[in-house]
């Protein structure tokens, strides 16, 4: 039997700015795109799609009259003080029940079947997984793509540190907030800030009026709070709309898709959502993940940052035609009960990059290349741990080093961090300067913004757009502060898929201090690179005073071994033969994470800084390592 699937054979109306009350009265605009015949609405009744977003709802019109020529009311959102939404702006803090009152005014209007899927991106997933913790009668679907799980322990926070993506999104939203609106001169200091972001940054931490967002209602506090909240009793991670696994036994049970990319900052949020709520609901739940960056226009290229992998890694090389198609047939299965075919799909589906010549191809980039695969679960049954372990010297073993093995020690400077080179990462845009010939910015400036980390794989070499980079622009692990451990030659193909885990025993001559690991897949030297290329998969950072968990503070003595665990990213990823495998261990990661000063003062209000002498033990009784998720051949 063939597939169905809703055509495109209806006219569009578009019902603009209808205002739909939240409980506390404020009323929040709202788009709604309804199927036509000769310029009249019809009366349907239609499934309804929901997106709500912070980004301007005007700039959804193509979105939104695709879905209805489909047969679906399309319905876009300016969430709660953005554009033309009255209240006021606080990152994330209302959505849960702001789009749980969206969805039940939805569900109620004549035209529609009482049905209601999300879908949408970044902070439109947010939204979507918020909504959800209140369990809206009538919410029926989602289709949350690079959304969030736990903001504290990733996407907003990681492993105690700040991702300093969120204060540049302050930065580049406050000029549209309903006070730079009113007042040019704030408005211009505003998007001055954006243009001297490395500043604003450099001068970390923030207090109350050091910059233009003070004079905005609540993106100074916002901002701030994110700084300073880092334990999980902090009031900030209590709320339903910024820490999902809180509410899991009370969240909608519903078919969802959580669709992310390798190298997106969301990945393993995206990854956690679709492990968490498949143990937990009864509905099917889906995982979608790419090699792919943060933005639904990457689900459609074939490359991340400097490296590419191959014609079949967007959507439309080997899923559907696009990724509006596949969305389709998921909400035709779900919100119409069409037999699309959807059901039929695997649990998982995943890119597993590498197996790429590692020569450099026309458009510049490296070829790292990749394939699709299936999988009933992640991580992918049959998929097993297996340790490597630190060794003098700088190898990388199966075997831990003997009694002799000893440590390795540097020096942290937090006033010269490791630079961060790419990385999963959003929003760290600074702006260009404005264009006084224009009359109006369009906005969201994106010809203007310029990204201080490359997004995606990079070999791990500064250059002179890297920001904190100097010449000679040498790999990160010639610094003296960063220590670099390699596997020998690989003598067959290793695909790790799955959670990355370091393992290591520190100590340190600071109260506290940060240590950051990466997983790097080392290529042996060609022509077109004759140092080899040492390519990111994947990294992140741990904060050592909350070693033991974020609802407590434990400051290391000096002469203390303390055991610590790092998270990294969770990766599908080939090392081909003769490759090595490769792990880079220091103490920042800037501007990707806010630096630690070593001081073990409160977070965020520091006063001073202090260098810190670090080691990390690998002996047989304290065998740092590496645990990665290693699937048969």
């Amino acid at each position: 039997m063939s597939s169905q699937h809703s055509k495109a054979e209806y006219d569009v109306v578009i019902q603009r700015n209808r205002r739909v009350a939240m409980r506390d009265g404020v009323t929040l605009a709202t788009d709604v795109y309804l199927p036509a015949r000769d310029g009249v609405a019809l009366d349907g009744p239609w499934p309804t799609l929901l997106t709500r977003t912070p980004y301007d709802k005007l700039g959804f019109t193509a979105d939104g009259e695709w879905w209805a020529r489909r047969g679906y009311a399309r319905v876009m959102q300016d969430v709660r003080g953005r554009f033309a939404s009255e209240g006021d702006f606080y990152l994330l803090k209302n959505e849960a029940e702001d789009g749980y009152d969206t969805i039940e005014w939805l569900a109620d209007q004549p035209w529609s079947t009482g049905k209601v899927g999300t879908v949408g991106t970044s902070y439109m997933g947010w939204v979507q997984s918020a909504a959800a913790t209140q369990s809206p009668p009538h919410l029926s679907a989602m289709w949350v793509n690079q959304g969030a799980f736990n903001g504290l322990t990733s996407s907003l926070r990681q492993g105690g540190a700040l991702e300093l993506r969120w204060l540049a999104w302050a930065f580049w939203n406050a000029p549209v907030s309903p006070e730079a609106v009113a007042d040019p001169a704030l408005y211009a200091a505003l998007d001055r800030a954006a243009v001297d972001l490395r500043g604003h940054l450099n001068n970390l931490p923030w207090r109350e009026g050091d910059t233009p967002l003070s004079q905005t209602k609540d993106y100074e506090r916002w901002a701030i709070d994110l700084l300073t909240q880092a334990r999980e009793d902090d009031w900030l991670w209590q709320l339903p709309s910024m820490n999902f696994e809180r509410f899991i036994g009370q969240t909608a049970d519903v078919p969802s898709v959580y669709s992310g990319g390798w190298y997106d900052s969301y990945t393993r949020a995206t990854c956690e959502s679709f492990v968490a709520f498949s143990e937990a609901m009864s509905s099917p739940q889906y995982l979608l993940m790419g090699p792919w960056t943060h933005g639904e226009a990457t689900l459609d290229r074939s490359w991340s940052g400097d490296v590419d992998f191959g014609p079949t890694a967007p959507t439309s090389g080997n899923l559907a035609a696009s990724i509006s198609d596949l969305r389709l047939e998921f909400f035709d299965q779900t919100l119409k009960g069409l037999d699309s075919g959807w059901e039929q799909r695997p649990p998982v589906t995943m890119f597993v990059m590498g197996g790429g010549t590692g020569r450099q191809l026309p458009s510049g980039r490296m070829d790292h290349g990749g394939a699709w695969s299936e999988a009933s679960q992640w991580p992918p049954a049959g998929a097993a741990q297996s340790e490597m372990f630190l060794q003098p010297g700088g190898g990388l073993h199966s075997e831990p080093a003997g009694e002799d093995g000893g440590s390795s020690i540097y020096l942290f400077d937090p006033a010269n961090p490791v630079p961060s080179i790419s990385a999963n990462v959003s929003s760290l845009r600074e702006f260009a300067p404005e264009d006084p010939t224009l009359r109006q910015q369009i906005w969201p400036p994106t010809q203007r913004s310029r990204e201080l980390i490359l997004p995606g794989g990079a070999d791990q070499r500064t250059r002179p757009d890297v920001m904190g980079a100097e010449p000679p622009y040498l790999r990160t692990a010639t610094r003296p502060d960063v220590l670099s451990f390699q596997t020998d030659p690989l003598h067959q193909d290793v695909q790790v898929t799955g959670p990355v885990t370091v393992r290591l025993f520190v100590s340190s001559d600071a109260p506290d201090t940060d240590f950051t690991a990466a997983l790097l897949d080392c290529y042996p030297a060609n022509a077109d690179y004759p140092e080899g290329y040492h390519l990111r998969i994947s990294d992140s950072i741990k904060r050592l005073r909350f070693r033991h968990g974020y609802d407590r503070e434990d400051f290391i003595s000096p002469g203390e071994v303390a055991e610590l665990t790092i998270e990294l990213y969770p990766t599908a990823n080939v090392f081909k033969a003769g490759h090595r495998i490769g792990v880079e261990i220091s103490s920042s990661n800037y501007p990707r994470f806010d630096v630690n000063p070593n001081t073990g003062e409160p977070i965020g209000r520091q006063t001073h800084t202090r260098t810190a002498l670090n080691t990390i033990w690998h002996d047989a009784g304290r065998a740092s390592r590496v645990e990665l998720s290693v699937v048969p051949s």
